[in-house]
């Protein structure tokens, strides 16, 4: 069946631009990196894209690295893109990234020139696209001058390969080297991607929100439910193989008990808000304009309305603020 995108589809959910950039991306992204690519039946995959653009999510996040075998969620989204979304390619923003391994040798990592360059004229081909509108540094080369990273990503705009630059996982002072450096070569730099989710509040501790802020720039948020955590899945307690990403391990130091008796205050208050504890966790991070958007990752249709449904209530009371706050410390 030939797909038809619904004229429904930009009714509901937000869009905020980043600063006074020209980008601007629905406040809820689809990210691709688990339980997409070689190891979802193909059909399931595809509903979930499709049934998230009707419904607002215009943007779609990946790496060159997603996917069970290296590049296989790139492989899968363009298989949708070739099928049903190329009439809509206009509309969309996807963004995909290079930093973590990818293929063999001294150039499947990392942030040189050269692991950029080719890794985008891959996922370029992977994804059967002629730019892509966002190209991330995954992470920051401890091993080079910045400055190569930022001439590479420079380099892929000016060609034409990307329309935006962003980076992943740069912390504030990475951060601000990056903006010094894209500032001196006029680079379109738009978003740092960020672990950040209720739990784990170091993206704003440390003032790397407010320091984007200032600098024309937004916050991209993955893992805004710390890998499930953040769902009334774990209220009565935590497994101790519970798969928790590399930057919230710091959030069991305490103990899972003291997590857990968390989770549960917490969902006491969403509960009064008429949200779910996953629901309430997503509006908490778009408190802030600079958080631009946040990355859902789900293979389940319900699943994913339902983190939709949190838009619907992105406000917060001073006492709700206040008594979320001391949770939290």
């Amino acid at each position: 069946m030939t797909y038809s995108a619904a004229s429904t589809r930009y009714d509901g959910l937000p869009i905020r631009r980043v600063g006074k950039t020209g980008l601007q991306l629905p406040v809820v992204s689809l990210g691709l990196w688990r339980n997409f690519g070689d190891e979802a039946p193909f059909a399931n995959s595809r509903e979930v894209v499709l049934d998230a653009f009707d419904h607002g999510v215009f943007s779609f996040d990946l790496a060159n690295n997603y996917g069970p075998s290296k590049g296989s969620a790139e492989r899968t989204f363009g298989q949708i893109m070739q099928r049903d979304l190329k009439p809509y390619r206009d509309e969309l923003v996807i963004t995909t990234k290079a930093g973590y391994p990818a293929w063999p040798g001294p150039y499947g990592a990392f942030g040189s020139r050269k692991t950029l360059i080719s890794s985008l004229d891959r996922s370029l081909k992977q994804m059967h696209l002629d730019y892509v509108d966002i190209f991330y540094s995954h992470r920051p080369d401890p091993n080079i001058d910045l400055r190569e990273t930022a001439a590479a990503l420079d380099q892929l705009v000016r060609q034409g390969k990307a329309l935006y630059v962003g980076i992943s996982n740069y912390d504030r002072e990475q951060t601000a080297t990056m903006i010094k450096y894209f500032n001196e070569m006029h680079t379109p730099f738009t978003v740092n991607q960020y672990s950040y989710n209720m739990l784990n509040q170091q993206a704003q501790a440390t003032g790397l929100i407010d320091y984007l802020g200032q600098h024309n720039a937004g916050l991209v948020a993955y893992g805004p439910l710390a890998e499930g955590l953040l769902t009334q899945r774990y209220l009565r307690g935590i497994p101790a193989d519970f798969p928790i990403h590399r930057t919230n391990k710091y959030l069991f130091d305490q103990g899972m008990t003291n997590v857990v008796k968390q989770l549960n205050d917490l969902n006491q208050i969403a509960q009064q808000r008429g949200q779910t504890l996953a629901q309430m966790a997503l509006a908490w991070l778009l408190r802030s304009q600079i958080v631009t958007s946040v990355i859902i990752g789900t293979t389940s249709i319900d699943h994913l309305h339902a983190n939709l449904e949190a838009t619907n209530n992105l406000t917060f009371s001073d006492d709700e603020v206040k008594a979320i706050t001391a949770i939290l410390q």
